[in-house]
């Protein structure tokens, strides 16, 4: 698994954790709601600014959404 693809299973993850919907992140980080999507997808390569973006809105350190997730949540969900 490469790092795009951990980011976006942990940036769903903890987003659906936090209750948030994809419009209410995207909104509160300053970015469109097409962008998160790609994100979580595996299909963006976010920038250090917009992984700080996210990781300030869902209270965690950015280091969290860097880390390869179990072997148990290996599949990105819409």
């Amino acid at each position: 698994m490469n790092l795009r693809t951990a980011f976006g299973i942990n940036l769903q993850r903890i987003r659906r954790q936090r209750g948030l919907s994809q419009e209410q992140l995207a909104a509160r980080a300053g970015l469109a709601r097409a962008y998160l999507s790609g994100a979580e997808a595996g299909r963006r390569n976010p920038t250090l600014d917009t992984i700080e973006a996210f990781a300030q809105v869902l209270e965690v350190d950015a280091a969290e959404l860097l880390l390869k997730p179990s072997s148990g949540a290996s599949e990105l969900t819409s």
